[in-house]
């Protein structure tokens, strides 16, 4: 397409790009010139890198100067994505001096990858040589991991650096041959210190820690995971990935630590000032942007923009996927949230659950699950279960439909087996289901509840049966006829275990 220069005119210029196209004929000699460069492997037509481009664009001009971000179009550059592996996309990876060094697997926005990057530019570990470098270096919105040693020979330096290498991509290490430095922090002999971000400064605990272990990478990695957070850090889109599988209570509110840190942190105080009476119960606490978890709030909880007002809402997650909010209003005396932990840990209160309502007549081929009849329709001790996990706007969902449907009227007249599915996207799946995409089968044996497993077979009828025959606990019965093959195989089992 040609643009005449009237069309231009109206159109105004395309801005420049900071992101480095890259192709077949320059890939190789381009990335060697940068020390580290970030790549994105795109097509055009993909939806997911259409959502990342505006993003990249943006964390490509903040990080200018620092580390340079390029792209390939894989449609057109065939060779180059091929060498690499490229099977998916957007496929983004991370070059060392041309060289192809780790997978980026960190977030996906702009302050995200900026964030990510700039831990990758540089040194793993940043060398301090005064109180001035030092003071500068924890002074970050992040927390610092400094390693205080008597000597650059020490072989505990040497174990730091290479930690730090391992953990550059998540944390913001630094080192001293002079430990001097670290009188003022009650620093006498070689260790490694953990400086907590000044923003989140209490007196409800220390601003750092000392680690009083000898340093290995294990060492240090269970460390940083056992303190980095504190006992009520700033949850974030970033960081949340990291605070996963752990029994979390988050306070929701105008969180805001570059505007208003003593309004963030008058809130948090009080969250903090509660916590410290349960903190050897197991509980872990958090504060949030209620903005940028809106989303969420309403989609998991049923908290819309206008609940709660100005004052903060308390929810708690815990690592099995269940879901309390506290019902009566905050109060600045931290009593009402006190009442809640107290309900939480004596098992008083009631779950929140997002469930469909349950059908009125559920006597079909294909079972109807919601989060309310979960227990009953899957958990059932006695019967194996096929559990489909669908979206409604699923293309692949609507085309295995009706074949899940013949499936179920097939086995109708087996007492011991159900077939059945689960709309995702509309009720609580439980942890341990994997859902990522859509269809996502299990089949759930009788007995064996807590350990479901992903059916990876083909979506055929006889895909199914033949699957079935295999694991299920009793023979099929197909129409009037009893299958016994899988009756069979297990009876030849048994003899030869004999």
């Amino acid at each position: 397409v040609t643009l005449n220069s009237a069309a231009m005119g109206t159109l105004g210029p395309f801005p420049a790009s900071d992101v480095l196209e890259l192709g077949d004929s320059d890939f190789d000699d381009t990335v060697a010139e940068y020390e580290t460069v970030l790549v994105e492997f795109f097509a055009p037509w993909c939806g997911h890198c259409q959502q990342l481009a505006p993003e990249y664009e943006t964390a490509a001009t903040k990080l200018k100067g620092t580390v340079s971000l390029a792209k390939v179009d894989c449609t057109v550059n065939s060779e180059t994505c091929g060498r690499f592996g490229v099977n998916g996309y957007p496929t983004l990876k991370m070059f060392r001096n041309g060289e192809d060094f780790a997978a980026y697997d960190g977030p996906r926005s702009a302050d995200g990858i900026v964030s990510y990057m700039k831990k990758q530019a540089g040194p793993s570990s940043v060398p301090l040589h005064n109180e001035r470098d030092l003071d500068a270096f924890v002074n970050h919105f992040e927390a610092s991991v400094v390693g205080f040693f008597s000597s650059a020979d020490s072989s505990q330096m040497a174990e730091f650096l290479k930690a730090s290498s391992a953990m550059r991509d998540s944390h913001r290490f630094a080192h001293t041959a002079d430990l001097s430095l670290g009188l003022k922090h009650g620093v006498e002999s070689d260790t490694v210190v953990l400086f907590r971000p000044p923003r989140l400064n209490s007196k409800f605990e220390d601003s750092l820690v000392k680690s009083d272990e000898a340093v290995s990478i294990a060492s240090l990695r269970q460390f940083i995971r056992d303190n980095v957070f504190g006992l009520c850090p700033h949850l974030t889109a970033e960081n949340r990935e990291n605070m996963r599988g752990r029994d979390l209570l988050v306070a929701y509110y105008d969180v805001d630590y570059l505007r208003n840190i003593k309004g963030t942190n008058y809130w948090r105080n009080r969250v903090m000032k509660v916590a410290t009476q349960f903190q050897s119960q197991g509980l872990n606490y958090a504060v949030a942007n209620r903005a940028e978890f809106q989303e969420e709030l309403e989609e998991e909880f049923g908290l819309g923009p206008a609940d709660g007002g100005e004052l903060p809402l308390i929810t708690i997650r815990n690592r099995e996927g269940q879901k309390y909010s506290m019902q009566e209003e905050f109060t600045r005396d931290g009593k009402s949230l006190e009442r809640f932990l107290e309900d939480y840990f004596a098992g008083k209160l009631k779950r929140q659950v997002k469930s469909e309502a349950a059908p009125e007549n559920n006597d079909g081929p294909v079972k109807v699950v919601v989060a309310d009849n979960f227990e009953e329709l899957v958990n059932n001790p006695s019967k194996d279960v096929l559990l489909e996990f669908y979206a409604p706007w699923c293309g692949h969902c609507k085309s295995l439909e009706p074949k899940y449907t013949e499936l179920g009227e097939q086995l109708s007249a087996n007492t011991h087996i159900v077939i059945a599915k689960m709309d995702a996207t509309a009720n609580d799946v439980p942890p341990t289901y994997d859902v990522q995409g859509f269809p996502t089968i299990f089949f759930v044996p009788a007995g064996q509840k807590d350990l479901p497993r992903k059916y990876e077979g083909g979506r055929e009828v006889n895909d199914f049966l033949n699957y079935l025959k295999e694991v299920a606990t009793h023979p099929l019965i197909l129409g009037n006829a009893r299958e016994d093959f899988g009756l069979a195989k297990k009876q030849r089992s048994r003899r030869h275990e004999l």
